[in-house]
């Protein structure tokens, strides 16, 4: 095997590299991370995390990490869905969670979290040209000093809706690019305008600008206040032409926008945050081509806000398990491939609902205010209201894995559940926080436990008790997704077999000494 200079090279430090980085170094890989901007930044992209990802990052025992800098952390009373608001205080339960944390907050916790770990971030290098062979990808990098080739076992692009990366390896990025152009605003609150008590807006000599969407004939109107003192104002007109990201916006843009859309001059305060932004809907047609894969926004583009982390870090928990077991020469045949399968699948549903937002929010007939009042109406109901708050999180998704007892966990996300061990109380975001597969035991099920010892040295396996337990056995991968689960009293030899086949599936075959000796 041909030297190289690491393990992997992740190209792009947002917060998908990052995360991939910190998952990389839970699972002995080396990775270097390469980023182009030669410091952190410090404008937000996103101003907050929702779904799925707030419960992985707890998983690994991030959690008072992240309430340290970000806020409002739990179930979120309310979102924005196609331009309408969807109010989720009918539900008692919400599954939707979200976080009140600017990018740059978040980047710099996984950053520090990564190299705690050991993983190197460089940054201040710009990739330029990438190539592979069947055994080594490599890039040419320009940096402080200078160009340099780096080698690698595998690159994954991480750097972008535009990704360099991927453009350079010949992977078709198929989609649209929506003509209206949306620019947002976080700013203080003037003096000369008055935040009531619910949301609103009043302006002298105009009267009330409700929170929420107003729709024009010109266009939409957004506003909203993620915190005392300030407002999150944004508005969404077509344009003929492409707009250019790298041109910064200014409060005079954003006025001018206000004033086409609402037809009235909003006064704005000192800004926080300004950005301007298109709506694209794109996804990679393979994350994989031979050694570079690519992850994050190099693989999607949603046309819809606070999806777009969410999607981005869970490829990185994905990918990194599978990644590793690669390189330490443990991966059963078909495994990272895997990563494309799975992942495609999830970036394929969470299309699936920003492109139906596209349709509420951009239709501006009779037909489609009435689409936006049958949905309004529809989502009075708490069974509609309650898969729409999990589709948005991505906790519905359900990844398609062999599953010979058709058990409901099988694909999901396992249940935080509480858990008693010989040794004390313990949790499943204990449990997880290693990032091994492991096989938890829920019941008198010795036959069980004796099946997994020939994979001791990948898998963990320990008997816990719960209370209400929904299988006798769970069998949970490094991402903490459930590979299989024992339906409870289901037949012995039944579960037997189908645990020593999902082991070796997802695990590898078993170690021959240790499978003689329990034998």
């Amino acid at each position: 095997m041909r030297r190289t200079d690491t393990d992997v090279i992740i190209v792009g430090a947002g917060p998908t590299g990052l995360m991939l980085a910190a998952e990389l170094r839970l699972g002995g890989v080396a990775p270097l991370v390469l980023e182009r901007s030669a410091r952190l930044r410090t404008v937000p992209k996103a101003n907050g995390l929702s779904g799925q990802i707030i419960q992985v990052l707890g998983y690994r025992g991030l959690t008072e990490r992240l309430e340290a800098i970000g806020a409002g952390t739990g179930p979120t009373a309310a979102i924005p869905f196609g331009g309408l608001h969807v109010d989720f205080s009918p539900l008692a339960d919400p599954p939707l969670e979200a976080m009140h944390l600017p990018q740059p907050k978040l980047e710099q916790l996984l950053e520090d979290w990564a190299t705690e770990l050991g993983a190197e971030v460089r940054r201040g290098h710009e990739v330029l040209e990438v190539e592979q062979d069947d055994t080594v990808a490599a890039v040419v990098v320009r940096g402080p000093d200078g160009e340099q080739r780096l080698t690698a076992r595998y690159v994954v692009a991480c750097d972008g809706a535009r990704s360099r990366v991927r453009e350079l390896t010949g992977i078709d990025f198929p989609g649209t690019t929506y003509p209206e152009v949306n620019r947002l605003g976080q700013l203080s609150v003037p003096d000369s305008v008055t935040l009531l008590d619910n949301g609103d807006l009043e302006l002298a000599g105009h009267g009330t600008v409700p929170a929420g969407f107003t729709r024009t004939e010109h266009g939409v109107f957004a506003m909203g206040s993620l915190s005392p003192g300030t407002l999150m104002v944004q508005t969404t007109e077509d344009q003929a032409d492409e707009t250019d990201d790298n041109e910064p916006m200014t409060l005079t843009e954003l006025g001018d926008s206000i004033r086409r859309v609402l037809g009235v001059d909003v006064p704005l305060g000192d800004p926080i945050r300004l950005s301007r932004y298109q709506f694209q809907a794109r996804q990679a047609e393979q994350y994989r081509a031979g050694r570079i894969l690519v992850a994050g926004d190099a693989a999607h583009a949603f046309p819809s806000t606070g999806v777009g982390l969410n999607a981005g870090m869970l490829d990185a928990v994905n990918l990194a398990w599978k990644l590793a077991a690669d390189l330490h020469g443990r991966a059963p045949g078909g495994l990272l491939d895997s990563y494309h399968d799975e992942r495609h699948f999830a970036g394929r549903r969470t299309m699936m609902h920003t492109q139906a937002q596209v349709a509420l929010r951009r239709g501006d007939d009779p037909a489609a205010d009435a689409l936006r009042e049958l949905f309004r109406e529809l989502l009075t109901d708490e069974p509609a209201l309650h898969r729409l708050a999990a589709l948005v999180a991505g906790s519905d998704l359900r990844y398609p894995l062999p599953n010979p007892n058709g058990h409901p966990l099988t694909g999901t996300l396992a249940p935080n559940l509480p858990l008693r061990t010989e040794q004390g109380r313990a949790s499943v975001a204990e449990l997880m926080r290693t990032a091994r597969p492991i096989l938890l035991v829920l019941a008198d099920r010795a036959d069980l436990r004796a099946i997994a010892e020939p994979w001791a040295d990948r898998v963990d396996v320990l008997a816990a008790t719960t209370a209400d337990r929904p299988a006798d056995a769970l069998l949970i991968r490094p991402d903490a997704h459930i590979a299989w689960a024992a339906t409870v009293d289901e037949e012995p030899d039944s579960a037997a077999a189908a645990l020593r086949d999902t082991l070796t599936h997802w695990f590898g075959a078993a170690d021959v000494r240790a499978e003689a000796a329990v034998s």
